[in-house]
């Protein structure tokens, strides 16, 4: 049997994959159109590979397609934000209570090590709102790890996805970073207690006080 090439779908994943970024970097704003001519071009690649990356942000909930009017940034509503901090909650906060009942000490001491590099990323006089981000992201994908449901994972995943258009708006409110780091301490308490119903309980209070600052 004839060995099957790969290239095409690397390529247009490595293109989703550049695509995104752009994306969440706010360099493709939401509600901005998307040249396809002109990425691709940049790019040096054909439109082919470029249109079938735009399927995959389109699944994802990244990017909406227009009939006749093609491929935009999608701009994510009250209504939207609401119903994914919704999922997100109903999720981590059940990913939460299986780590304060399962979760052994080495588990719990990694858990401890990312809430550290929070704690540092947080000082008034080296605030740094990009690294509180990307750390406060592997601590949460840490946590749901440790509980181990690769399904529960998935939708997560998909869900951070769409929560990430709109991440700096919620970074923005004045005082959030510390609100936010006084919630992660609180669930790191309710784990070390090994109390699963008060860290389901402060992981959904986590999410409805990051969804007040988001909108």
């Amino acid at each position: 049997m004839a060995a099957l090439s790969l290239s095409p779908r690397a390529l247009y994943e490595e293109v989703a994959e550049l695509l995104r970024q752009r994306i969440f970097e706010r360099e493709l704003e939401p509600g901005s159109w998307i040249d396809e001519l002109k990425i691709a071009e940049a790019y040096g690649i054909s439109r082919t590979p470029l249109r079938e990356a735009l399927k995959v942000l389109a699944a994802e909930g990244l990017v909406t397609m227009k009939v006749r009017r093609g491929a935009y940034v999608t701009e994510v509503s009250e209504r939207d934000l609401s119903d994914v901090y919704h999922m997100l909650s109903l999720l981590e906060s059940d990913a939460a209570g299986v780590v304060a009942s399962t979760a052994d000490a080495a588990q719990v001491e990694s858990l401890n090590g990312l809430h550290a590099e929070l704690e540092a990323a947080a000082r008034p006089e080296q605030q740094d709102r990009e690294r509180f981000f990307e750390i406060n992201e592997r601590f949460h994908q840490r946590l749901l790890e440790i509980a181990d449901n690769r399904w529960r994972d998935q939708m997560v995943a998909d869900l951070r996805k769409v929560m990430k258009l709109n991440r700096h708006n919620s970074l923005l409110k004045t005082g959030r970073i510390e609100e936010s780091l006084a919630e992660h301490r609180a669930l790191m308490a309710a784990i070390a207690a090994k109390d699963p119903v008060l860290a389901v309980k402060r992981m959904k209070d986590h999410f409805k006080n990051g969804l007040e600052a988001a909108i």
